[in-house]
């Protein structure tokens, strides 16, 4: 990997690691802002960088910038605090300590929200477009999909297909996909562009449902959007809450789809780097536009994504304060010290084989 290429991926680091510090900073203030101790504060894993010794509390930046964590003295034997302080985390009551867990996803969604506001007021908002010829592939659907096993890609741009051009109009989508559904079963030819180079791949529809052709990508016109200045602030805002609404919308129905239908959903999970690498590729067009919704889109990704009832995510540690409130005594922690580790061993088993498939397989 060129120096250039490693360069080019620094923003889409830089964000990542933003994102996880506002995530982290959400518990951190809930948890001072109750007066609750909170003894570390840590940007990523592994080494310690750069450490700060403050008056409560241990500032740090490790060297593997993928997560972060709040330390509490709850559990920590040098710990000089009495374990029957009241501001100690586990002797609050159930509510101080949801807020506490919650504040990150909370902080993760004003974020994203406050990155739309500044997207919308600094680039103005959408009015026309700008089209270039042929159809771009934003999403492959499914590595079994007939456009992935001929080799088509998210972020191709389709020049033509069986033979005829597609032009720089906004009705080309339609026309690509009348080839596509007329030829099911049939080989179809398709001219790709891809990163400034010109090929040709052959894909072969299967037969949908109602017995059309189907290749299993998105479509999207190709080309950028016209920008005009916003009216007034409050359009601003209003046009920053109905992204936010539909990136939420379309981000949920993602996990859906995954959970019912994981078979076919499975394979357009992306790890670290595939985010890294998007982050990256859109650093580097001109319009910083895609680039505010590239950090919006993964704020409220790192929101869900935390706030799912698993073990070691937010979620589990809200869901054991759930048992807790019912019971109204906490689970036994050899339970939920199992479940924890359990469920970030399973997390990590995760991270790892997507960074090696994406490292090897793409």
């Amino acid at each position: 990997m060129s120096i250039s290429t490693v360069l080019s991926y620094l923003p889409a680091i830089a964000i990542l690691a933003v994102l996880i510090f506002v995530h982290e900073l959400g518990h951190f203030m809930a948890a001072r802002l109750q007066g609750i101790y909170a003894n570390r504060f840590s940007i990523g894993f592994g080494p310690i960088l750069w450490r700060y010794q403050g008056r409560e509390t241990e500032y740090a930046l490790r060297a593997l910038p993928l997560g972060g964590f709040v330390g509490f003295p709850d559990d920590d034997p040098d710990s000089t605090i009495p374990p029957n302080d009241p501001n100690l985390l586990k002797n609050r009551p159930v509510l101080d300590r949801a807020i506490v867990i919650s504040a990150g996803v909370i902080a993760n969604l004003i974020f994203a929200y406050l990155v739309l506001v500044l997207q919308v007021g600094t680039i103005g908002v959408a009015e026309g477009f700008n089209f270039k010829p042929g159809v771009l592939v934003p999403e492959v659907v499914s590595t079994e999909a007939p456009a992935a096993k001929a080799g088509v890609k998210a972020g191709d741009i389709i020049l033509a297909a069986d033979g005829k051009e597609l032009k720089a109009n906004e009705t080309e989508i339609a026309s690509l996909q009348k080839v596509i559904q007329t030829h099911p079963n049939q080989p179809v030819q398709l001219k790709i562009q891809r990163d400034n180079k010109q090929f040709d791949v052959t894909v072969t529809p299967k037969s949908g449902p109602d017995g059309n052709g189907q290749i299993g990508v998105r479509l999207a016109a190709n080309g950028t959007p016209i920008f005009r200045s916003p009216k007034n602030p409050f359009e601003v805002l209003s046009l920053a809450a109905q992204r936010f609404q539909d990136i939420c919308v379309v981000t949920v129905q993602g996990f859906g789809r995954l959970i019912t239908n994981f078979k076919e959903t499975a394979g357009q999970i992306s790890g670290p780097v595939n985010i890294v690498r998007a982050g990256a590729k859109l650093a580097s067009d001109s319009n910083s536009s895609g680039l505010f919704f590239y950090t919006a889109l993964i704020s409220i990704n790192l929101a869900i994504i935390n706030i799912l009832p698993l073990p070691a995510l937010d979620g589990g540690h809200l869901a054991f304060l759930l048992f807790e409130g019912v019971r109204g005594k906490p689970l036994p922690t050899r339970i939920q010290d199992g479940a924890t580790q359990t469920g970030l061993m399973l997390l990590l088993g995760l991270g790892i084989f997507l960074i090696v498939r994406e490292l090897i397989f793409q």
